[in-house]
Parts: structure tokens; sequence; C-alpha cells
């Protein structure tokens, strides 16, 4: 499994409500990794489940 890190913009819905967050997972694939932030920045942002995150920015990948 790879490491997966994310330093960018964090949108909900089309509407920018962080300019930059910071993360970090290990995952089996990209889109996994994907999820597993966005239900990160959730719990951080006190945030409910139904929230429409998305992170538009790159991925670092780090092997582990």
């Amino acid at each position: 499994m790879a490491v997966y890190r994310y330093d960018g913009p964090v949108m909900e819905f089309d509407k920018c409500i962080s300019n930059r967050w910071q993360g970090e997972t290990t995952a089996s694939s990209e889109k996994k990794a994907r999820s597993n932030l966005a239900y990160q920045f959730k719990k951080w942002a006190k945030r409910t489940a139904d929230s429409r995150i998305t992170l538009p920015g790159k991925l670092t990948i780090m092997e582990a």
C-alpha cells in the first residue's frame, strides 16, 4: 500500500471552504485515498456525512 498526502484546497459542492488543508492516509488506490482524505476533512471540520467534499488538488504518493 502507498501513503498519499494532500496539501491543497477543499471544495464543498462548488464553493471553496478551505484554501489549504493537509492530510495523509494509506490506501490501495488514489480513489480510495481521496475518499479517506475527504472523510478526514469532514471529521476535522465537523461536517455531516452527507456533505459533498472534493479535493481538487494533486495527491503526492509515497511508497510505504
